[in-house]
């Protein structure tokens, strides 16, 4: 088994040319003009970001193909709209998963004040694009699938809630969880680890053992797994 830490503190930051506020990207893996050897990804995520945007900000119409992309709001509201006619609004609570397949255009926008959210772009999407919204109700100490693609698995789960915790990562081949909200007291790897930080497992020939993670504090987990 290997790891990597990821620091939200070592993001890539993007923020719009000039002085305009209201929007800000931070890239976990190379992105555009951001390029780093050693951050190309992890299995099939092409990218991982969070997104602060203010009401009226967002991402005008471009095109997309051959990636899934999910969004996870972490505040405030993100309504997309695309070339075949559909659009929806997603929120804190629900996930939103756009497929884009053999190639669509979109563009997305904040249509509240203060959104935040996570997407995550998966690889391996194929056939006609399609959008969907669904809620997802974490639970305390126990990991909800969020997310099912061809290519892997999102769970969500939150820990500390009610004082100190902890859960077990189930075993896959690859892992990816990140600190959406709060920070975990120990990892078996790094402490603390806080919100915007994210680890990386890789198997080996046999399968990782499971291990556990505690929080403190309220915290909000995001785990791909993938096989």
């Amino acid at each position: 088994m290997t790891s990597q830490i990821r620091r939200g503190t070592a993001r890539f930051t993007e923020r719009p040319p000039g002085l305009r506020p209201g929007k800000i990207t931070w890239h976990t893996y190379s992105f555009g003009p951001h390029y780093d050897p050693d951050r190309i990804g992890f299995g099939p995520i092409v990218t991982y970001d969070e997104h602060l945007l203010r009401n009226g900000e967002g991402f005008d119409t471009h095109h997309h193909a051959g990636v899934s992309i999910v969004t996870w709001p972490l505040s405030g509201e993100v309504t997309h709209t695309d070339s075949t006619g559909a659009t929806g609004t997603v929120s804190p609570g629900q996930v939103g998963v756009f497929t884009t397949g053999d190639g669509v255009d979109h563009s997305e926008f904040a249509t509240a004040s203060s959104t935040r959210f996570i997407q995550v772009w998966i690889a391996g999407s194929t056939g006609a694009p399609a959008y969907v919204v669904h809620d997802v109700a974490p639970r305390e100490g126990e990991w909800a699938e969020a997310v099912s693609l061809p290519a892997g698995t999102l769970y969500v789960a939150r820990i500390g809630t009610n004082g100190p915790s902890e859960i077990t990562l189930p075993e896959a081949r690859l892992r990816h969880l990140h600190i959406a909200s709060g920070a975990l007291l120990r990892s078996g790897m790094a402490e603390p680890l806080t919100a915007g930080d994210a680890f990386e497992v890789t198997a080996g020939d046999d399968l990782p053992p499971e291990f556990t993670i505690s929080a403190g504090v309220p915290t909000e987990l995001l785990l791909w797994c993938f096989e």
